[in-house]
């Protein structure tokens, strides 16, 4: 369902992903090792049940090229509050997959993917061309993409209904090693998006005193074409204990009228041979998009409108730690290592002007909207 797309650029989506967009390029041109990574996911907040499975494998062929794929499957029940306040729950599952190959040529690493993903009503496609080299005796790494992505909506119980949304993004990275216990990262990204780029099943809610609760509903409206820039700045300091800390300062700001930062702060430390510990705090705040209103005046009060909770104002906490196992196989085993991982985030979303319209208040005077979400994540993943 489409409307699940909200969710999947939203900071819970973030969450969920196996590989964050912003962390740290390789300090050095190698070839990803061959392993084989199986995950699964849960994430349960706001009337949602998410989980599901993803499994990834790496080989390399000699020592210039190595090719992936990866399935990942999301299963979804439940519904969030506002698709309650004008829909019923829906369960559907999304499927995800993507192949690519990366090449290796002296300190240059090249790498093309391609990643499908089909709903019910959503379809997309996308591919992902990057390419890095390392500079200054591999002390410093540039790191550039470029993606593009074809999407195709549709909407439950219409057939008819059908648009098509075009998205590309150019990223910039820089990885500097600037003491033997430092390393910084700055990567920068500008997306733009193009076409049908709204929800079919989100609405705005406008006042109307001839309504038994006072207010209706009616389909949002957004532009067909966004601008995103993004900047972010990531430190890692090793400390002399087998330890380190990191951190992480990022910006965001679009065409709509959104900004956005957040802040991120991690402490990791190792225990004997075999485990490691992760510990993290983050926070993320936005200022609502232009057109976003969470009661109009009038039905079709503006030409761009928008009721959306994550175009709103609104800001969330995540606390989270992560364990990892890691154990050695014999020297005559294809193996050559493993870990198992457990991860757990909390979050704490709270909305300084999208109203809970499900409580019983007077119409423009419902109590904010806030809400708890917990995201786990075990994988275990096997070098051979």
């Amino acid at each position: 369902m489409v409307a699940t797309r909200s969710l999947n650029h939203s900071m819970i989506k973030l969450a969920l992903c196996w590989v964050l967009v912003f962390a740290l390029p390789s300090l050095a041109a190698v070839l990803p090792q061959e392993r084989a990574d199986a995950m699964y996911h849960a994430y349960k907040g706001n009337g949602m049940d998410i989980d599901g499975s993803s499994i990834l494998v790496r080989k390399q062929f000699g020592n210039k090229v190595s090719i992936s794929a990866n399935h990942y499957v999301d299963s979804i029940s439940g519904a969030s509050i506002d698709v309650l306040a004008t829909a019923s729950p829906y369960t559907e599952e999304r499927t995800e997959q993507s192949v690519g190959v990366d090449f290796l040529h002296n300190k240059t690493l090249m790498n093309l993917n391609y990643t499908t993903s089909s709903e019910n009503d959503f379809e997309a496609r996308s591919v992902h061309l990057g390419i890095s080299q390392d500079f200054f005796g591999d002390l410093t790494t540039l790191s550039l993409g470029y993606s593009k992505g074809w999407d195709e909506v549709g909407k439950r119980g219409d057939e008819n209904f059908l648009e098509e949304a075009d998205r590309q993004q150019f990223s910039l990275a820089v990885t500097q090693v600037l003491t033997k216990s430092l390393i910084m990262g700055l990567t920068f990204e500008n997306i733009s998006d193009e076409g049908y780029l709204n929800n079919p099943y989100r609405s705005v809610r406008f006042l109307d005193p001839s309504a038994d609760r006072g207010f209706r509903f009616e389909t949002e409206n957004y532009p067909n074409t966004r601008t995103s820039n993004a900047a972010a700045l990531n430190l890692n300091y090793y400390l002399p204990y087998r330890a380190s800390v990191y951190a992480e300062a990022r910006i965001f700001s679009d065409t709509w009228g959104i900004d956005a930062n957040s802040y991120k702060l991690g402490y990791i430390h190792t225990f004997g041979d075999d485990w490691i510990l992760d510990f993290r705090v983050r926070h993320y705040s936005q200022d609502k998009a232009d057109f976003y209103q969470d009661l109009f005046n009038r039905s079709a009060e503006f030409n761009i409108r928008a009721r959306d909770k994550e175009m709103s104002t609104f800001s969330n906490v995540a606390i989270g730690f992560s364990v990892t196992y890691e154990f050695q196989f014999s020297a005559s085993s294809w193996f050559k290592k493993s870990t198992i991982n457990y991860e757990l985030d909390h979050i704490r979303f709270q909305y300084d002007d999208f109203r809970d319209v499900l409580a019983e208040a007077p119409v423009g005077e419902e109590p904010l909207f806030e809400f708890s979400a917990n995201v786990t994540r075990f994988y275990l993943s096997l070098w051979y």
